[in-house]
């Protein structure tokens, strides 16, 4: 597998009737996966009129809006960051994306057929849907709607509702035996088509929302990475939405009236700790906009020797390493009690002491020095009489 190249990809302009003028962002920062220029044609006067006329006549789509195509892009972005900071796809991948009719699955596929178009590599999609027999279930919808598109998709039918019913005893959430009985049907699935990547779309909040079930309930500091090795080495799973906040996902999804199919085996039950999670992380945006933010910049940012765990950092063999330069206690006096029992110990009786640290007042003075010096080389300003 090659790794991706950095490359400027060029995509038709878009035709907006909001402003009946052709749209055209360019950001020269962008290179690789996080490439988007559009090219500008320019448009006569009488072009503009005949626009305005037909667009005067023309309901204006969801999807055709500023609004649509600012979100649009910051979901491309935010998806491409993930991709090339954790190496997600590679040249020749054949991914297989988890649809299950939820607005996170839905996405997911919609961003990664965009990217598709314009990355820097070539690598295929295919869409995997898990009909688990649950009662009630539209199975007429999501087919529908790859078929629509024009979307390569398969649809698996498992009755896997009536294991989970049976297995798990009742008042117990189903979510744990569902999700491990639906993990094992894809895994070897995509090992059958010879699928080399499996998305799924778990996004940024439910990572935070893994992250804090394990620490009020699992007793372990884990959540979901954007990119695993399965148990088997049989697989690689990545998470593209790993960057991307559910709120924004809500939003596109209403935008693009994605027809979503509601989990009537997971979503039937009440009082679900994930449920309570995503309340606690929910009002917590609402209060505090950067904290969320800040809990998954610390998921990225793990300090092993300040933690606890003995088999991610050595504690057992860590030793004193002191120097001859002495450190005297920097106050005005020291009151030495029991002095013979310091003296039995071998400490001294009477420590020296020290109004200030000489080499942090060497080092203010070389300080002081600079500034002096850059302050008489400055060129004086004469300003001129009028």
């Amino acid at each position: 597998m090659t790794v991706a190249t950095l490359f400027t990809p060029k995509i038709p302009p878009q035709f907006d009737t909001s402003t009946d003028i052709i749209s055209s962002e360019t950001d020269s920062a962008d290179t690789g996966w996080d490439s988007d220029v559009l090219e500008t044609d320019e448009a006569t006067s009488d072009d503009n009129a005949n626009a305005a006329e037909q667009a005067s006549s023309y309901q204006i789509l969801p999807t055709e809006t500023a609004e649509f195509r600012k979100l649009q892009k910051k979901l491309r972005r935010q998806v491409s960051w993930a991709i090339r900071d954790f190496n997600m796809i590679e040249d020749g991948d054949v991914v297989m994306v988890c649809v299950s009719g939820g607005k996170d699955s839905y996405t997911l596929l919609d961003i990664l057929l965009l990217l598709k178009r314009i990355a820097p590599i070539s690598f295929d999609i295919v869409a995997v849907n898990l009909d688990q027999k649950q009662p009630g279930y539209p199975e007429d919808i999501l087919p529908a709607y790859l078929n629509e598109q024009g979307i390569a998709h398969y649809i698996l039918e498992k009755d896997t509702y009536s294991i989970v019913k049976s297995v798990v005893p009742e008042g117990k959430t189903y979510c744990s035996a569902c999700s491990r009985l639906r993990r094992g049907s894809l895994y070897g699935f995509a090992k059958q088509i010879g699928a080399t990547k499996i998305a799924l779309g778990h996004h940024r909040d439910d990572m935070l929302a893994t992250f804090f079930l394990n620490l009020f309930h699992g007793g372990a500091l884990k959540s979901m990475p954007p990119k695993l090795l399965s148990d088997d080495k049989q697989n690689l799973l990545i998470r593209p939405l790993a960057y991307v906040e559910e709120k924004d996902i809500i939003e596109y999804a209403r935008l693009k009236e994605f027809p979503i199919i509601p989990c009537n085996l997971c979503g039937s039950q009440t009082n679900l700790q994930r449920a309570i999670i995503n309340d606690m992380l929910r009002e917590w945006d609402d209060a505090h906009p950067q904290r969320l933010a800040s809990i998954f910049k610390a998921m990225q940012n793990v300090a092993p020797s300040q933690l606890a765990d003995r088999e991610l950092f050595d504690f057992e063999s860590l030793s004193l390493d002191r120097d001859d330069n002495e450190r005297l206690f920097e106050g005005d006096n020291i009151q030495a009690g029991q002095t013979d029992s310091l003296a039995e110990i071998g400490l001294p009786v009477s420590p020296k002491t020290q109004v200030f640290n000489p080499k942090s007042a060497n080092n203010q003075r070389q300080v002081e020095t600079t500034k002096n010096s850059r302050q008489m080389e400055k060129i004086p300003t004469i300003n001129p009489v009028i």
